[in-house]
């Protein structure tokens, strides 16, 4: 948790918090995609997080793989930008959030597969068959059709 959030929820408790949060989609040759196993709720979804304060949404998402994942990336895309229901979340120790989430399409320039242990406890690509059939958070359904159909227009020009 950044210290702006903790700062936040120093103040208002568990309630309910309305998140800007970004989204990296990164593709292998195969068109497999990214997936992370997150430790606090032990779903599988392409790694992200939040936007700090006065932090551009393409550098977090840049910043987030790295941290999470041991990655370097290149934003190539945004995919879209999502928000609704299947966004809320209560975290296990109660905190609820609800997300606006930017959704960017990624290439893999450096660095190696490395979850940090932390947030994320491993890391693999995946067909769109197989991301379906993981444990996911309710957004994956709405998202990852999107991500899918982005690689398969834009992947002659993102490599």
């Amino acid at each position: 948790m950044s210290p702006f959030l903790a700062g936040l929820r120093a103040k208002v408790g568990t309630s309910l918090l309305m998140l800007p949060a970004v989204t990296g989609c990164v593709f292998d040759d195969q068109g497999r995609l990214l997936l992370a196993h997150h430790l606090d709720t032990g779903l599988w979804a392409a790694p992200g997080g939040g936007v700090d304060p006065d932090e551009r949404p393409h550098d977090c998402v840049v910043r987030e793989l790295r941290e999470e994942i041991g990655i370097d990336i290149e934003v190539r895309g945004l995919i879209g930008v999502y928000g609704g229901p299947e966004f809320r979340t209560t975290y296990p120790n109660g905190h609820e959030c609800a997300y606006v989430n930017a959704v960017y399409g990624c290439a893999l320039v450096g660095g190696a597969i490395r979850p940090d242990g932390e947030e994320i406890g491993a890391a693999r690509f995946v067909t769109e068959d197989e991301a379906a059939a993981l444990p996911s958070p309710a957004w994956a359904p709405v998202v990852l059709p999107d991500v899918f159909a982005w690689w398969r227009d834009t992947r002659e020009f993102i490599a």
